[in-house]
């Protein structure tokens, strides 16, 4: 089929290769010049296939509250008169049960560990480097009570068969050499060996490249207008320079997709929530970590990427606006600097993205009310974490094949 992909984020691009791989004729849209020039760019590096929850989770409205007060908070909330804010926020709390946080941690885990075999897979098909390491996540606590709380994620872990470890100082230290500098400010952590940590921008580019070498069409520069619906069905794109007809249309544009497919009655809940990151150059490696750290009381990851740090994290609900905010910089400098003084703020980069986020935490994969439309869009902060999953997931749908993971929980029939 003529399959047109929109979007050349990590899932964009993801989705076109694995359609490539399929036989399909695919052309990509975007209006970047290259691939991976939004949330995909620099985000916080972490391959999070055991580290994976919802936001949405019981205790949250309570946390929320503290955390608007707070110095240095994980949360920041501009309201403003936006009915698709409002009523993402009121679908969130809705989720914010025992019964909701097990049903939507388990789809997350469930997709995550199918992206983590489908990316060992990619990489030993293409050969591609992007600054990899496989040496896991470590969810760092700083109070006991943060300690008592990851019993719940525990369970989960544990009733998916994903590999963990509860560990104490000595073995974060373990794990986190760097950490011997700062034994006194943690109590505990929880490690999940199978996470990895990777520059997604680096993987994006590079499978972009294999993706035009198996006949993938990009188009850059190119604004998206519209999707051409005739009776019930997609027939292509209309763009600024014209109209593209296809068989098929994968929508990829994480935060911009509920846009584009509210003109034909899709109810797609999901909404912008911004996070920052800092790139900061390595000076001093014996106090950089070694993979991911996830410092659970500002929820701000701290990612080795080569000879770099990258430090992301934040949630940030103020619409569609991408501006820096210097106290959210204060903030990522504090969580690195307090852990991991190892790196030259000074010449740090600052950056800040996006993130198609959905109330219940778990992407909207499949197909829509539309014939031939389908979405693959929704991944919140776990875009790079879940692309390859999802990429074979979508791929499959389009194709008619049943995909090796059961996907009817992801379509976006759940919210109707």
């Amino acid at each position: 089929m003529k399959v047109i992909v929109l979007g050349a984020g990590i899932i964009g691009v993801t989705s076109a290769y694995q359609l490539a791989r399929a036989g399909h004729e695919v052309t990509v849209i975007d209006r970047q010049p290259a691939p991976a020039l939004e949330t995909s760019f620099a985000n916080a590096g972490e391959v999070s296939f055991g580290y994976c929850s919802p936001w949405a989770a019981p205790g949250i409205p309570m946390k929320a509250m503290k955390w608007l007060f707070m110095q240095h908070a994980p949360l920041i909330l501009r309201p403003k008169i936006d009915a698709a804010m409002l009523s993402w926020m009121a679908q969130m709390l809705a989720n914010c049960t025992s019964r909701r946080y097990a049903i939507n941690k388990s789809r997350m885990l469930r997709l995550a560990d199918y992206s983590r075999i489908a990316l060992a897979a990619l990489r030993e098909e293409t050969g591609i480097a992007y600054d990899e390491r496989m040496q896991g996540t470590l969810q760092l606590f700083r109070t006991e009570a943060q300690l008592d709380a990851s019993a719940k994620d525990v369970k989960a872990l544990a009733a998916d068969g994903i590999p963990y470890e509860v560990l104490d100082p000595e073995g974060c230290i373990r794990v986190e050499p760097a950490l011997r500098h700062v034994r006194e400010k943690i109590v505990g952590g929880l490690l999940t060996p199978k996470d990895e940590t990777g520059d997604c921008f680096k993987f994006t580019n590079a499978l972009a490249a294999r993706a035009e070498a198996l006949g993938v069409r990009f188009m850059w520069n190119t604004a998206i207008k519209a999707l051409d619906v005739d009776a019930g069905r997609v027939r292509g794109v209309t763009t600024g320079t014209g109209k593209l007809s296809a068989d098929a249309v994968v929508v990829a544009l994480g935060s911009y997709s509920p846009l584009l497919v509210r003109p034909l009655g899709i109810r797609l809940p999901v909404y912008p929530v911004k996070g920052y990151s800092l790139t900061i150059p390595i000076t001093d490696a014996a106090r950089a970590p070694e993979s991911t750290v996830m410092d659970e009381t500002y929820k701000i990851a701290i990612t080795r990427l080569g000879d770099r740090i990258r430090v992301g994290g934040m949630a940030e609900i103020s619409g569609y606006t991408n501006d820096l905010g210097l106290t959210r910089r204060r903030t990522l400098e504090h969580s690195v600097m307090d852990l991991f003084p190892g790196g030259d703020t000074g010449k740090a980069t600052f950056w800040s993205g996006l993130r198609p986020m959905t109330p219940d935490g778990t992407p909207v994969i499949g197909p829509t009310k539309i014939a031939g439309l389908f979405l693959n869009t929704g991944h919140g902060t776990l875009g790079w974490t879940m692309s390859s999953g999802s990429a074979r997931v979508i791929a499959d749908i389009v194709s008619g094949r049943k995909p090796d993971i059961d996907a009817t929980d992801l379509a976006v029939a759940r919210y109707a």
